[in-house]
């Protein structure tokens, strides 16, 4: 084709159609040349819906039905996101606040890649109480809705003195 009859409008629609792209770009580069540039959807967790778990964007939008093409993804479950009382609607949908709940909570952990790798599941079923738990930690953690690496951090330092105190902790409110 021409390169000056190219829809580069339609290209660009059939790019955003992809759950992995968040934004496209298109221009004409003479004589004959078409530069994109493509910003992708980062997932931040995985989103269980009744029995089947979807990865999530920082907006709770699913980008993909999580599958074994994933396994290179470690990113913690996340429960309580859906909107439907079973979780089990065909097309599962976050609630806004509970997702923003959940993304505050994980975009903070970046900054301390050592306790994000720790979290092994979020729950975020109370928009106002993230709940973690830790890989390897039956503990129940209630972070609240902010300060979460402050909150998190606390519990690792408290947590051998808690132990010797009691052995089994169902749950610790921070």
């Amino acid at each position: 084709r021409n390169m000056l009859l190219v829809d580069l409008d339609e290209w660009r629609g059939k790019l955003l159609a992809s759950p992995w792209v968040a934004d496209a770009a298109l221009r004409r580069v003479l004589p004959g040349g078409i530069d994109v540039v493509i910003s992708e959807r980062e997932p931040i967790g995985i989103m269980r819906a009744g029995d089947v778990l979807h990865l999530i964007d920082e907006t709770g939008d699913i980008m993909d039905e999580y599958g074994p093409h994933h396994a290179e993804l470690d990113l913690p479950i996340i429960d309580g996101l859906s909107v439907s009382k079973d979780g089990r609607s065909a097309n599962p949908a976050a609630d806004e606040a509970r997702a923003s709940l959940a993304a505050r909570l994980l975009t903070s952990l970046r900054e301390r890649p050592d306790l994000a790798a720790r979290v092994s599941e979020v729950n975020v079923s109370d928009a106002r109480n993230a709940v973690v738990l830790l890989k390897g930690d039956v503990t129940l953690i209630r972070l609240g809705d902010g300060e979460f690496v402050e909150r998190l951090q606390s519990y690792l330092d408290i947590a051998p003195a808690l132990r010797e105190r009691a052995s089994a902790l169902d749950y610790v409110d921070l």
